[in-house]
């Protein structure tokens, strides 16, 4: 039996409460059943991530490999078809599922992730060329974005009127905008929805491949906005922060090939559901206290500055 790694356990039994803490005891059997079942052996000690835990295992008919078992949510239910209608295509394999665990035997990649390269630029390209390549014909049955803009739209008003905030009237109106304009037209394109750099792992393969996807149909500049979002600490760090957005913006729009406006008015969309988010839930890094204070200040002003770059 596979042990649980302890950090897994605990904030899975914080998020999760009872419902979680029941799965965490099965948890070992499940993995030692699809073992058996795929012909697998452990190699390697179990990671986490913060869903789900991963084996690496070999196999006689396959290269290396890991399992994959993540908690059962709605969130996690269309991973496994995004990498089927990719095919390898710039994200890792799928060679086996089991969607009623929450499993997945997936090619193994490296543990170094993109997070830990030096150049931020880049950091930004490798995403944004795995970006176009990811944005293949979404299959019929995936969840599309646009189905949720008016519930975008809906949450962005309340917590205007409801939260005690500092944005200004003009920087929600602008992320209201783009739910209504951007966000109930999007194309039937599949796009990861998650795309930052830690979901970008080095590969033997190909130098980059994709974990973790959403698998949505949507605009391929929507992962823009995820991906800037995901740069807040380098962006803390930065003598200009507005000249180190617009080079983000540039950056991503020209390696993916979207229109630069689309990143730009998707990343200040993220900018505002981040900065509320923050005052309901906090974050895993902080929910509450001066570390949370400073990140929602930091998310209030981003909002701020992509509202009025052009």
């Amino acid at each position: 039996m596979i042990a649980i790694p302890d950090e897994f356990a605990r904030t899975t039994i914080e998020r999760e409460g009872e419902p979680g803490a029941r799965w965490l005891a099965g948890l070992p059997g499940v993995v030692e059943e699809l073992l058996g079942r795929w012909e697998c052996v452990p190699d390697g000690p179990v990671m986490h991530g913060g869903v789900g835990v991963i084996v690496p295992v070999r196999r006689p008919s396959r290269e290396n490999a890991v399992l994959k078992v993540s908690f059962p949510h709605p969130g996690n239910v269309h991973e496994p078809d995004a990498f089927v209608a990719w095919g390898g295509r710039g994200a890792v394999q799928l060679y086996e599922r089991d969607d009623e665990r929450f499993a997945m035997l997936l090619e193994r990649a490296h543990t170094s992730t993109l997070e830990q390269v030096a150049d931020g630029d880049e950091v930004v390209t490798v995403a944004g060329r795995l970006n176009r390549r990811l944005a293949v014909p979404a299959p019929p049955h995936l969840p599309r974005l646009r189905e949720r803009a008016d519930a975008w739209e809906e949450e962005l008003l309340n917590d205007a009127a409801e939260l005690t905030h500092a944005l200004p009237r003009a920087v929600v109106d602008a992320a209201v905008a783009t739910a209504r304009e951007l966000g109930r037209t999007q194309p039937d394109t599949l796009v990861h929805g998650d795309l930052h750099p830690r979901n970008i792992l080095r590969a033997e393969r190909e130098p980059w491949l994709a974990v973790d996807p959403k698998g949505y149909a949507g605009d391929p500049a929507y992962d823009g906005g995820t991906l800037l979002k995901s740069r807040a600490l380098t962006l803390l760090e930065a003598d200009d922060l507005g000249k180190a957005v617009d080079r983000i913006l540039d950056v991503f729009a020209e390696a993916a090939e979207v229109d630069r406006e689309r990143v730009r008015r998707w990343a200040q969309f993220h900018a505002v559901q981040a900065a509320f988010w923050a005052r309901r839930h906090g974050f895993r890094v902080a929910r509450s206290g001066p570390l949370l204070d400073g990140i929602t200040e930091f998310a209030d002003g981003l909002a701020e500055l992509l509202t009025r770059r052009v």
